[in-house]
């Protein structure tokens, strides 16, 4: 177990070991950022600057509270699409309220450690969602690829073609940070006809103030708030724990996954209070994050700061960065989120699994909602291990020498998708003395199975047959005394001896 001394050395590694990488990196994600945060911004019916000042609030403070080095968290989709309504019915000031309240909720989640369910995500869940989500990054692009000026395809080829061959020559400095730098001074100096950050909408020249939502504090208030924070801080939470999953997997490093739930309600919080949408955590910047070579939480810093840089003190020169360079780093992005080795395995892998990957991606992509599709997924998944396990279960039965005795032995797991089967095997109508099932080799996990158990023995001895149920592990026989109905003040259930 960790003490308090290896944690603190641990949170100041995590700022200190990789200062040039993570800077370089966390100022390609700002600029990243801009495009993303506008969109975001218009999706939710509020103005630019409410997701640009989230995107500055949120990484900032995440990089201080949450529980995964690396990880980029700003305003995103997931999150904009549930706050149309409330915007529209009711107004920004309910939505920064709404916000402060999904941040409590995050908080909480991290005090009951919540992140613990990330274990019931299967791969194939993981899969498909960053198969999903890569698919979805390159069609947020597809505005910026039609109807456009030929000069634009041309940057945004040029552009490709220094992020994957750049690294050739040197890794010292990001790729996409000089894709960006090239392309930003071919614009300038040819003065060509394409689209500029300028064009995306209006960008804030004021730092972000802070002030308390302006909503009557009221049970009528909490009530129109309470579903959207709940339905907030839910898919928020939802895709910053897989996010960081994914981040893990991409540095081959562990992550806080309770802290992150609670690092994330404090910087919706903060955002809230600062003027900002809630947000949470995003792949696709994450993923330009740690493939520009940062580690730590430097990188999150800095992305939020310079981002902040750029709106107040750099905007002039971020005003004249073409949309093309950043139109072809997320297009990097897409490609490089994409799992294409999941394709081949499609043929490999079992039927379920490429099952549960394929409709995880078909949901997500038809929905354009992670967390509608990783729930189909996990609940698919949860279908398939129930059926596979029911399958195990086998029930054999023996007749004694004299024709009087029956003994069913159940062998395997009984439980909600096997109790039909248990019930079906054990003949209550054979015309024997006695029927004596042993479960030696069976554990019986929930009431489905106990109520399984109770109808053979009630209709058995209904009809006049003395039943004896005979080996009962002593977690089975605990259920079978608290929830069990045939053997009420009778000793027939015999444990097994330990």
């Amino acid at each position: 177990m960790s003490t308090p001394v290896t944690r603190n050395a641990g949170y100041v590694r995590s700022w200190t070991s990789n200062l040039r990488g993570d800077a370089l990196s966390g100022i390609v994600v700002a600029l990243a950022l801009i495009p993303e945060a506008i969109g975001f911004s218009v999706i939710a019916g509020v103005d630019p600057k409410v997701g640009l000042y989230a995107s500055v609030v949120i990484a900032c403070t995440i990089a201080f509270a949450g529980g995964r080095p690396a990880m980029i968290s700003a305003a995103t989709a997931a999150t904009a699409v549930v706050m149309v309504d409330l915007v529209r019915e009711h107004g920004v000031q309910y939505l920064f309220a709404a916000t402060i309240l999904m941040g409590l909720i995050q908080i909480l989640a991290g005090f009951l450690r919540l992140g613990r369910l990330m274990r019931f995500v299967s791969q194939s869940v993981m899969t498909g969602f960053v198969n999903a989500l890569a698919i979805l990054i390159f069609l947020a692009q597809m505005p910026e690829l039609t109807g456009v000026t030929p000069a634009t395809y041309g940057l945004i080829a040029l552009g490709l073609a220094i992020i994957y061959g750049f690294p050739r020559i040197t890794r010292a400095i990001p790729a996409p940070l000089v894709a960006i730098a090239v392309l930003t001074a071919i614009t300038a100096m040819f003065h060509l006809d394409v689209r500029t950050v300028a064009h995306l909408g209006a960008l804030p020249s004021a730092l972000p103030s802070f002030a308390l939502p302006d909503v009557p504090l009221s049970l009528e208030t909490l009530r129109i708030l309470l579903p959207y924070a709940a339905t907030l801080a839910a898919v928020g939470l939802l895709e910053s724990l897989l996010t960081a999953q994914i981040v893990d997997d991409m540095t081959d490093t562990g992550s806080d996954k309770n802290r992150e739930c609670v690092g994330q309600g404090i910087a919706n919080m903060a955002s809230a209070v600062f003027g900002g949408m809630g947000g949470c955590a995003m792949i696709g910047q994450s993923v330009i994050n740690v493939s520009s070579g940062a580690r730590g939480r430097l990188s999150t810093l800095v992305a939020g700061a310079f981002l902040l840089v750029l709106l107040v003190a750099l905007q002039d020169l971020l005003a004249v960065v073409p949309v093309a360079a950043l139109t072809a780093v997320m297009i990097m992005v897409s490609i490089n989120t994409f799992s294409w080795r999941s394709l081949l395995r499609l043929r490999t892998n079992p039927l379920p699994s490429s099952a549960v990957m394929l409709v995880t991606v078909l949901v997500v992509v038809a929905t354009k909602d992670l967390a509608v599709g990783v729930l189909v997924g996990v609940l698919l998944s949860g279908v398939f291990f129930a059926g596979k396990v029911a399958r195990l279960n086998r029930i054999t039965s023996a007749l004694s020498a004299d024709g009087r005795t029956r003994t069913y032995t159940i062998t395997g797991q009984v439980f909600f998708a096997s109790a039909g089967t248990f019930s079906e095997a054990i003949d209550v109508l054979e015309p024997v003395e006695r029927l004596v099932i042993d479960v030696h080799a069976a554990h019986f996990w929930d009431i489905s199975a106990i109520g399984a158990l109770d109808r053979v023995v009630l209709k058995a001895r209904a009809r006049g047959r003395d039943v004896a149920v005979v080996g009962l592990n002593e977690a089975s026989a605990t259920l079978v005394e608290r929830f069990g109905q045939h053997d009420k003040g009778d000793a027939a259930a015999v444990p097994a001896a330990h």
